[in-house]
């Protein structure tokens, strides 16, 4: 496992604290971690935190923090959390953005949705059209560096007023090099929500 890995730091609650860079290896006792652009005091308010790697081969790592030295912190491990909770990591977040048909779709052309939440293993959106449970459509992902389609299937939908539907769905078939990428836009925007609150 390399050191100075980036990892977003959450509290027990799953809300962003600050980026920060392990110095030691992840089994290290006690861990080293430094945290980035002076947010040591966002995670110094809490006893455990959780380590999430940009990289999916690591799960997430829950620690106790021991004591700080600038803006270091020394971490004990507590546990190493199931991988299926960063694909939980949901963040709030609206853009505009196109839907797209499968060839064994029902309907053609392009249909138009508003992004609800964003989390590494789905998206949840508002649109005008009616979609079946478990159907599967393509949708452009827009807050990442660059705009990403994916593939998707839909998992619950709601109907609103207005004939209005809300739709929670998972990304199916993704490459790691996608997963990367939605990955960092969701640690990117946990982030940038943090710092609107402070």
């Amino acid at each position: 496992m390399t050191a100075n890995r980036t990892y977003l730091i959450l509290d027990t609650q799953n809300h962003a604290l600050a980026n920060g860079e392990l110095a030691t290896p992840a089994d290290a006792v006690p861990m080293r971690l430094n945290v980035l652009h002076n947010k040591v005091d966002n995670v110094m308010a809490h006893e455990v935190i959780t380590l999430f790697s940009s990289s999916s081969e690591e799960p997430p790592i829950q620690c106790r923090i021991l004591r700080q030295r600038g803006d270091t912190v020394l971490l004990e491990k507590i546990a190493t959390l199931d991988p299926e909770v960063r694909r939980n990591l949901r963040v709030p977040v609206k853009f505009d953005t196109f839907l797209y048909p499968l060839p064994s779709s029902s309907w053609g052309g392009r249909r138009t949705a508003k992004s609800i939440d964003l989390s590494c293993g789905g998206i949840a959106f508002y649109a005008d059209c009616q979609l079946e449970l478990h159907e599967q459509m393509e949708i452009v992902v827009t807050p990442t560096e660059e705009p990403v389609i994916l593939r998707c299937e839909i998992l619950r939908k709601q109907e609103l007023q207005n004939d209005r539907f809300m739709y929670a769905t998972k990304f199916v078939d993704m490459c790691e090099d996608e997963e990367v990428v939605v990955r960092e836009a969701v640690f990117s925007l946990q982030l940038q929500s943090r710092d609107a609150q402070d």
